[in-house]
């Protein structure tokens, strides 16, 4: 485990968290939503997810975990962790607060409402300041176990890894704008709204650093197999439960698909170009 590898998880995990924050200046400086492009992108980030995630990841996590407890240790090893890993990410969705669902989509068209309209589709000011608030807090626990599954990947395969930071910073761009919309017309700041927006994209590097500091002094060759197989289980999750419904919600469902078919492509070509 170099210096170099370390260096470049960390940077791959900043890169796909501060995503959020061009989600949200994206909201204040382009003038329409595309949704199409962003369909496409969200059905393309979940493509290279679960492609990854059984093709590489889990097989990897199979392979190491067996070398250490045999065939069926090995892969009972696997399945376990990977349910586990959605088990996380399952309870984290369920326990955080829902404030007219982090997850609902956006769009930049929203800026040309009026407060006096804002304010109605929340009752109050207070309200639709409450709804960003926890959108953000949402946002940044679901992103912690994000920035765990890309650094980890980063710092074994840093080919999977990049892969795997680009589909995690396309999924995190629609979810500033999730943040930042409530914000800024509850309280009229610009400012405030970027900075919330770009608060909760920190929670993926945060992520990063305490697997690090917790894992990396248990780090073993098992540890690693556990670890790897519930990052897929993690990223499975996470495509069927956000970036797909999304996707369907931004646009057309054959876009959606088409989208999923060209990231498990160019995730395909990238696996046997680059690994």
């Amino acid at each position: 485990m170099n210096t170099h590898n370390i260096a470049l998880a960390f940077g791959l995990t900043l890169l796909a968290g501060l995503s959020t924050g061009v989600g949200s200046a994206l909201a204040f400086l382009a003038k329409r939503t595309n949704t199409r492009f962003l369909s496409l992108s969200m059905g393309f980030s979940a493509g290279v997810m679960i492609y990854v995630s059984f093709v590489e990841v889990i097989v990897m996590a199979r392979d190491t975990l067996t070398a250490q407890w045999g065939k069926t240790g090995g892969e009972w090893g696997t399945v376990v962790a990977f349910f586990a890993g959605m088990g996380m990410i399952a309870l984290i969705d369920r326990w955080v607060p829902d404030a007219d669902n982090p997850h609902e989509a956006h769009t930049v068209e929203e800026l040309s409402m009026t407060c006096d309209e804002h304010s109605q589709k929340h009752h109050d000011m207070s309200k639709l300041h409450r709804t960003g608030l926890f959108t953000a807090i949402a946002i940044a626990i679901h992103n912690f176990p994000e920035g765990l599954a890309t650094f980890t990947a980063a710092l074994i395969e840093p080919a999977v890894g990049m892969a795997i930071a680009v589909a995690i910073a396309i999924h995190n761009i629609p979810e500033g704008i999730a943040v930042s919309i409530p914000i800024f017309y509850a309280t009229g700041d610009r400012k405030k709204a970027f900075f919330y927006s770009f608060l909760s994209g920190l929670a993926e590097p945060v992520g990063a650093v305490v697997g690090y500091v917790v894992l990396m002094p248990f780090f073993s060759p098992a540890v690693f197999g556990l670890l790897f197989a519930g990052v897929a289980g993690i990223m499975v999750f996470i495509s069927f439960d956000e970036l797909l419904p999304s996707a369907e919600e931004y646009g057309e469902h054959h876009l959606c698909i088409y989208g999923l078919i060209a990231g498990m492509a160019v995730m395909a070509l990238s696996l046997l170009l680059f690994l």
